[in-house]
């Protein structure tokens, strides 16, 4: 994959939306590394002390969806990966501990994810902390022209691959998850490492400006 990078033309021909129709025909992305489930308290230290040695980590969340008015949950999942490694914390069984606070307060491990800001915002109803380090893809899409802001479609237009939302609405505080779910959790924060590597190797519409 780095070699991939590596070789990729600087040129910038990302297009700067794309339809929904457009991004059904794409091919779907998925996450092939190593997932880990961090369901019990003695296992986040070294989840996150693996992460912290990643100089780069792609962050997403996950919660449990309300399918009745006036009902809503507290964030159920935290996605944190490297290239390589993806740990799925489930929040609904452990607590927002310390090393999990210390690694989202890091400046020095980048993180990357899509609407950042409403990420945040669930984890702190579990427990303050100061965010650093983060880095979101919607916020940073406009130097390179793209407009949509959505991560299926910045990934379509980045990557050419879309990423799937067939287990969005599933349940993430089941007992145990299912293959599918922890693929789809682990992909939705890999493929931000992904997008934004790519991005980093090509123009931006205003280089030479």
């Amino acid at each position: 994959m780095w070699e991939y990078i590596s070789q990729m033309s600087t040129e910038n021909k990302f297009i700067n939306k794309i339809s929904n129709e457009a991004v059904a025909e794409l091919p779907a992305v998925e996450f092939h590394g190593d997932i880990t489930v961090i369901d019990d308290e003695a296992q986040i230290e070294a989840a996150c002390r693996e992460l912290a040695e990643s100089k780069i980590v792609g962050f997403d969340t996950e919660t449990r969806p309300s399918f009745r008015a006036g009902v809503t949950y507290k964030v159920s999942l935290l996605q944190l990966s490297t290239p390589k490694h993806c740990f799925l914390f489930r929040l609904n069984k452990i607590p927002l501990a310390k090393p999990i606070l210390q690694l989202l307060e890091d400046k020095h491990v980048l993180k990357i994810g899509t609407d950042v800001s409403g990420d945040l915002r669930s984890l702190r109803q579990l427990r303050h902390f100061r965010d650093g380090g983060f880095v979101d893809l919607q916020s940073i899409a406009p130097d390179w022209g793209i407009e949509d802001k959505s991560l299926r479609k910045i990934s379509s237009i980045v990557l050419g691959k879309r990423v799937s939302k067939a287990q969005r609405l599933s349940n993430w505080e089941a007992t145990a998850f299912t293959d599918k779910q922890k693929i789809y959790a682990a992909t939705d924060a890999w493929v931000c490492i992904q997008i934004y590597n790519r991005l980093q190797h090509t123009q931006k519409i205003n280089k030479k400006r």
